[in-house]
């Protein structure tokens, strides 16, 4: 696989007595001081537990939330940490007040086997987002050996992802659940079996136009359901009443349905919808094949909902990003419910990108019986565009 090159996985490399910078992606939803959805944590334990297991010392880093480059206590790592003791109770997990300086080198150096040290949030320093060399250097000073396991901030150039790598030399490497998101989804992508299938959905086709673009040369079906379909209908000439309408795109949605036509993928566009007044309007939602007047689609109908599960079910690869209606709502959950329920059927390679759509089949509790998960929501994307991830490309040996 071309976009494995290079790339060395933790299991290729000495990790005995070494401390080993684990770059992890522990953005998770918080309710106050509760997580509320741990995924992001437990696909990153293999990696943890093989450092472990193969007598290294494990220095786990990552951002959560959106601090403004200074401490602000509402998105300390420490909610995290008790978390992780939680998930890892025959292991010691000691928490660091902050990511960089003599003091957390200091504790790094007295790590010993079995213990794990959770940096504070990296974001609490204006030289994480900023790519600062210094802050980069500072960072490097805590570890012996790199690992990215972060594939959800794999495409962001910051002094973790990118910046403090280049002080390790071939001491690099990728986690089991990096090595894992590159495989699955650059193999769905650039090697897929056949016929390959994309389903799409969302609000915006201004968001997708470049993943769309690139899909639409290597798929053979792509179903387009979510808000954007109300987009690609309106361009094609159909009245789609209150439904939301990116006006500024139906060009671009012009455009990828000539260009479907030329490079022979189908796009299949909802035949049938679920419309309302409103999102919370109070009366029966119905479903139509014509919008009437002052209606609004939030879901796609039965028939397209039958069209897109049997694309599902007689595909080799499937690839799916964004929910097909407002699936928060349960009145409008049945499209993305059935496609979900459509892969977990399938026999064929059956990949989620991340984002809402991960968020969704993961509610439904159908995420173990797809082939793949992924972590990263907009790495994810990036990736299937065909674009080099800045966290993953510094990883090459060349």
């Amino acid at each position: 696989m071309a976009y494995l090159d290079g790339i060395k996985s933790i299991a290729d490399l000495d990790v005995d007595g070494q401390r080993v910078f684990v770059r992890v992606d522990f953005n998770v939803p918080l309710d106050g001081q509760r997580i509320t959805d741990d995924f992001r944590i437990r696909q990153a334990l293999p990696t943890i537990q093989h450092i472990i297991r193969n007598g290294g010392l494990p220095v786990v880093a990552s951002h959560l939330g959106r601090p403004k480059d200074k401490v602000q206590p509402e998105y300390s790592m420490r909610v995290v940490a008790e978390r992780l003791n939680e998930l890892l109770p025959e292991r010691e997990v000691i928490f660091a007040d902050d990511c960089v300086g003599d003091g957390i080198v200091a504790q790094s150096k007295r790590l010993e086997p079995g213990q794990i040290l959770l940096l504070e949030n990296l974001r609490f320093h204006a030289g994480e987002k900023k790519g600062e060399e210094d802050f980069a250097k500072a960072l490097a000073e805590n570890a012996d050996v790199y690992i990215n396991d972060a594939f959800g901030t794999s495409h962001r150039a910051h002094a973790s992802m990118a910046g403090m790598v280049t002080h390790f030399g071939a001491k690099k490497g990728a986690g089991f659940l990096l090595m894992k998101e590159i495989a699955f989804l650059g193999g769905v992508v650039y090697e897929p079996q056949r016929p390959f299938v994309a389903i799409l959905g969302g609000a915006k086709v201004s968001d997708k136009i470049t993943v769309i673009e690139s899909l639409l040369t290597r798929c053979d079906r792509i179903c387009i359901g979510g808000a954007m379909a109300y987009t690609f209908l309106a361009a094609r000439g159909e009245n789609v009443a209150a439904s939301r309408v990116e006006a500024d795109a139906m060009g671009l949605a012009s455009y990828l349905m000539d260009k479907a036509a030329s490079a022979s993928c189908e796009l299949l566009l909802p035949t049938d919808h679920v419309v309302n007044t409103s999102l919370d309007a109070t009366e029966a939602a119905q479903t139509v094949t014509v919008f009437p007047d002052g209606m609004a689609g939030f879901d796609i109908g039965p028939a397209t909902i039958a069209q897109f599960a049997e694309v599902i079910g007689t595909a080799g690869a499937v690839f799916w990003n964004g929910p097909l209606g407002v699936f928060e709502n349960p009145r409008y959950a049945a499209g993305t419910l059935a496609v979900a329920e459509a892969m977990a059927k399938s026999k064929a390679v059956t990949v989620v990108g991340g984002g809402d759509s991960a968020a969704a089949i993961r509610s439904f509790g159908l995420d173990e019986q797809v082939t793949h998960v992924s972590t990263g929501g907009g790495a994810s994307l990036e990736l299937v565009e065909g674009k080099p991830l800045p966290g993953i490309e510094i990883l090459r040996n060349t």
